[in-house]
């Protein structure tokens, strides 16, 4: 019985060590599969890159323009505007240093030829008498505008402002001239060719970009 009972608790120690010896090895290998595994990682979406803006100010008129933003810091933009005379087109780019916040936008436009009558009336009243020179009124302008941008992802409000560049040629200034000058009057005026005028001028202009794609 006394040797039944060594024999018994001799295989019971071997048991126990094999059993520590298989622990031993299963813990750095459970450990290095741990650390093999990838840590899961919180993966950012991308920002998204068209979509459409809306935005009025002087001498903008009210625009609607494509947007795509190749980068977080860059956006351009391509669209169509109307100023209360004729319809236009204008284009540029803005710049975002930081993704929002403080930002930086030179454009370029142009406003098609238009009968400016119709405006000046609706401002002076219905006693204002047609005038030759605004049957035709059209300018090209560029815009140099600081500003602050708000929101990065869906939707983005803006706020800008700075100087702008307007070019424009008077047309049928010899008829208006004649028009308003005495028949009685000696004294003639005309003009060989249509005179360009140059403005720059304080500008701004608000609007909202909202990102479809």
């Amino acid at each position: 019985m006394a040797t039944q009972a060594i024999r018994l608790s001799l295989l019971a120690a071997l048991l126990c060590s094999r059993v520590a010896l298989g622990a031993s090895e299963v813990g750095p290998a459970a450990a290095a599969r741990l650390e093999a595994a990838p840590l899961e990682q919180k993966v950012e979406r991308p920002l998204p890159l068209l979509g459409l803006m809306v935005d009025g100010g002087i001498p903008d008129g009210a625009t609607v323009s494509a947007v795509y933003r190749p980068f977080s810091w860059l956006r351009t933009e391509v669209g169509a505007g109307y100023n209360m005379i004729s319809k236009g087109a204008r284009a540029g780019l803005t710049l975002l240093p930081f993704g929002a916040g403080p930002s930086a936008t030179v454009e370029a436009g142009h406003f098609f030829d238009g009968d400016a009558n119709g405006f000046a009336r609706s401002i002076a009243g219905a006693g204002f008498a047609d005038k030759a020179v605004l049957q035709r009124i059209g300018y090209d302008f560029a815009n140099a505008h600081l500003g602050l941008d708000f929101g990065t992802r869906r939707v983005v409000f803006f706020i800008h402002g700075g100087m702008s560049y307007v070019r424009a040629q008077i047309h049928n200034v010899n008829e208006q001239v004649a028009s308003a000058t005495s028949s009685s009057s000696a004294t003639t005026v005309s003009f060989n060719q249509d005179p360009t005028v140059r403005v720059v001028a304080p500008s701004a202009k608000l609007g909202f970009i909202f990102y479809i794609w």
